[in-house]
């Protein structure tokens, strides 16, 4: 398909641009390890902390609790699960537990992340379209050097992803109608809701996400736009 309607790239960010499992690990292994922790693996840590991700924000999705940014939910999922790994919120110093939910903040990018997204910004408007805060956000960018020109996603939009708010409101915020706008993502159930409203998608597998075992969304499973590698053959693809 030619991209010539395409004015804008919006990216998932979490899986698509960074790697946060590794990033999560490391800071939660480093954690573990300084307050004598009953196990210290940082990658079981960091899977136990995902599998609350869904779930915390399905509890805004359904109206059964008002929009609450993620920082928050991270933080309320990593107490959760803290007792499993052989600690206790209340026992530890408010600093650490601060400075190991910050993880998310401090995430390092796929190696074609910045060289690929550099190269798609010299032609298109690029912007996040994640669950992540906009302070999250902020930081991230500014630690994994993502050079976004606007950042948008759930806490604009007071939606988190798939829910239909989370695209249409990020549509309003560019002001530009859905076929003008592609949503990249490493995250079929993404693209599907996104297409749903008229925007063209983009695939680019990242098939470690979730580790060596990862057995989700390790190919496209439409027949999306654009399906590429990694974000410099998308840059080919879109002609930038």
């Amino acid at each position: 398909m030619q991209p010539s309607t395409i004015q804008a790239l919006v990216f998932d960010v979490f899986g698509t641009v960074v790697d946060w499992r590794s990033g999560v690990a490391r800071d939660a292994a480093a954690f573990l390890q300084r307050h004598g922790a009953k196990q210290t693996d940082g990658f079981a840590f960091a899977d136990a902390w995902r599998r609350r991700y869904s779930p915390a924000m399905e509890e805004v999705r359904s109206g059964r609790r008002p929009f609450t940014r993620l920082d928050q939910l991270h933080r309320e999922n990593l107490e959760a699960i803290l007792p499993d790994f052989g600690l206790a919120a209340t026992t530890l110093p408010e600093d650490e537990l601060k400075w190991l939910n910050r993880a998310w903040h401090r995430l390092e990018p796929w190696p074609d992340a910045v060289a690929g997204l550099t190269r798609l910004k010299a032609r298109y408007a690029i912007a996040t379209l994640s669950n992540g805060n906009t302070s999250l956000m902020l930081n991230l960018a500014r630690y994994a050097g993502l050079p976004w020109d606007a950042i948008l996603g759930a806490e604009a939009a007071q939606a988190y992803k798939p829910a239909p708010q989370a695209y249409l409101r990020t549509l309003e915020l560019l002001d530009l109608r859905p076929e003008q706008v592609c949503l990249v993502a490493a995250h079929n159930y993404d693209l599907t809701a996104a297409r749903g409203h008229g925007l063209k998608t983009a695939f680019v597998a990242r098939p470690l996400e979730f580790g060596p075992g990862q057995r989700t969304d390790l190919a496209p499973e439409q027949d999306w736009d654009w399906v590429a590698p990694d974000f410099r053959q998308l840059a080919e693809l879109l002609g930038a």
